[in-house]
């Protein structure tokens, strides 16, 4: 009830105002709230929105001069490969700058066929334009991985040649920008993609660089390439090995009260093993050689004197004083071949074995003593030993190799430090870190400021001048019903009434049970009778 009737009260004081001050009220508010709503758009707004990111310093510099020419503000971040623009300009640059072709480094893949028309091109037009196409649908591909801003790629291809017996092999390198300087895991998958995206490329013929000078990956340099093949094989064992340990000794002594440290020696070197086996037992005839010989000899000879007799035939010739003899031999050889069962096992391995594993780890000594138990050897050992053995299982100690495990228990330090609070940032760094909050907490104090003072206390003061001006109104109208005594006093009220018209009709409506609102209705209807009750009122208050 009363919420209604201050409603009502002030439907009332607004109604009172009158028309020109009600239209003044409501564009000053309007105006108002414009102030504030564009305010906070524009304290609430970007300063600068990307344009173009992960540009090459040729695409900035080709940029920046048709931004220029075409009177468009932007602003190039420290790295030197985004270009900004005002809120809002973004849309408009984009749409004039692919007017002009910008930036170009977007079409330097398969697009370049577009370009190409369908006469006119010598083969090795063609080739030089399919090698181009392939190194930027290489380039876009590398960007897309994780930590490369930009990429160039150099492709050669394989050539046969027409005076050379061996053909040129292709090769590529590869120059990379990343986020961080140094060392870069995605080197080696980068050499993959390149030697399976190429035809006739040896991955090893891949060379990675990145644009800090620092060699990533050689090509056809074995001896550049093995210390930091070793360095990164040792590092993944050594975290694997670390891992399991960790993980084994973590139900049992619970995160963070033990350290481990793992060392791997391995031995990359390249072994090639071949071996043939012969078998006795297993034999196959592969061949049989027979050879058959018979001789017969006989010999005679004649002891005569030599004359004339010796050379006249005889019938019968005598055997006296001649020798003969006379022999007879046979022979047979046989060699049979057998084929003996061999096996020959021919092993080349390439990977690695581990030459050596030392393993340390340290343990807090809190951990390992029960309630009220005193720290001796006699009470640490057998703990000690039992981690030892489940580090023992958990990396493949093998002590013929010498291996080491090496486990200590020490008082862990600086446990309480590592958790002690950060000392209180000043006041002045404060001030610096919420300086853009603090200046839009300020002009949103100054915008309420202004509407208070120029939209609401003007209301407010205009409202209690009406109520004022009713009131007296009011007044007014009491004393002269009841100073009236006569006709002529009637006719001067209704002519004061019919002077303000707006303030008395907006009295009428704000105070229609009110007593000299009852009045005022009385006079309207019957004038006589009024007049003659307020001579009787007058008389009897004489």
């Amino acid at each position: 009830m009363f919420a209604r009737d201050q409603l009502m009260q002030l439907g009332q004081n607004l109604a009172g105002l009158g028309t020109k001050r009600l239209a003044m009220m409501s564009v000053v508010g309007i105006l108002v709230v414009a102030l504030v709503i564009g305010s906070a758009y524009y304290l609430s707004r970007p300063p600068k929105e990307t344009l173009y990111t992960g540009l090459t310093q040729q695409d900035v510099a080709r940029i920046g001069g048709a931004l220029s020419d075409l009177n468009i503000p932007f602003d190039v971040n420290e790295q030197g490969g985004t270009v900004m623009v005002g809120y809002g300009e973004a849309s408009r640059a984009r749409m004039l700058l692919a007017e002009q072709g910008l930036p170009t480094a977007s079409s330097g893949g398969y697009e370049l066929f577009d370009q190409l028309g369908s006469m006119g091109l010598t083969s090795f037009m063609q080739e030089v334009t399919r090698v181009r196409a392939l190194e930027g649908e290489m380039a876009r591909t590398i960007q897309t991985m994780k930590g490369v801003k930009a990429a160039r790629v150099h492709i050669v291809m394989a050539d046969a040649g027409s005076f050379r017996r061996q053909s040129r092999p292709a090769s590529a390198s590869v120059v990379i920008r990343t986020d961080m300087p140094g060392e870069f895991p995605g080197a080696a998958a980068i050499r993959h993609l390149v030697a399976a995206a190429v035809p006739e490329l040896n991955i090893d013929n891949v060379s990675i660089l990145n644009t800090n000078g620092a060699v990533l990956a050689a090509a056809g340099d074995p001896n550049s390439q093995a210390p930091g093949k070793m360095l990164g094989l040792e590092q993944t064992v050594s975290e694997r090995l670390q891992q399991n340990v960790s993980m084994t000794l973590a139900p049992y002594l619970g995160v963070g009260n033990f350290h481990v440290s793992v060392a791997a020696n391995l031995n990359t070197d390249k072994r090639q093993t071949r071996e043939t086996t012969y078998d006795p037992d297993r034999r196959v005839e592969r061949s049989t050689h027979v050879i058959r010989r018979a001789e017969s000899t006989e010999n005679k000879t004649a002891n005569g004197a030599v004359g004339v007799e010796q050379n006249i035939p005889e019938e019968e010739p005598t055997a006296s004083g001649a020798d003969r003899s006379a022999s007879k031999d046979e022979r047979r050889e046989e060699v049979t071949n057998f084929e003996i069962s061999s096996k020959t096992i021919s092993t080349v391995s390439e990977g690695y074995r581990i030459d050596k594993l030392t393993v340390a780890v340290v343990v807090n000594r809190e951990q390992l003593l029960d309630d009220g138990q005193v720290a001796t050897p006699a009470t640490l050992q057998p703990k000690l030993d039992e981690i030892e053995r489940l580090v023992s299982a958990a990396t493949g100690i093998d002590a013929s190799r010498g291996d080491v495990v090496t486990v200590s228990a020490v008082d862990f330090q600086g446990q309480t430090a590592a958790l002690s609070p950060m000392p209180d940032v000043g006041v002045v760094e404060h001030i610096m870190r919420n300086l853009g909050t603090l200046i839009n907490g300020a002009a949103a104090v100054v915008i309420a400021w202004l509407l208070i003072w120029y939209g609401v206390r003007p209301m407010a003061t205009a409202m209690r001048e009406v109520a004022e001006a009713n009131a007296l109104e009011g007044g007014n109208l009491v004393g002269a019903a009841a100073g009236i005594g006569s006709l002529e006093a009637a006719d001067e009220l209704e002519a004061l009434t019919s002077a303000d018209s707006a303030i008395v009709e907006d009295y009428q409506r704000r105070n229609e049970n009110s007593p000299q609102a009852r009045l005022q209705r009385i006079i309207d209807m019957d004038e006589t009778q009024a007049a003659a009750v307020l001579k009787q009122w007058m008389h009897d208050g004489s």
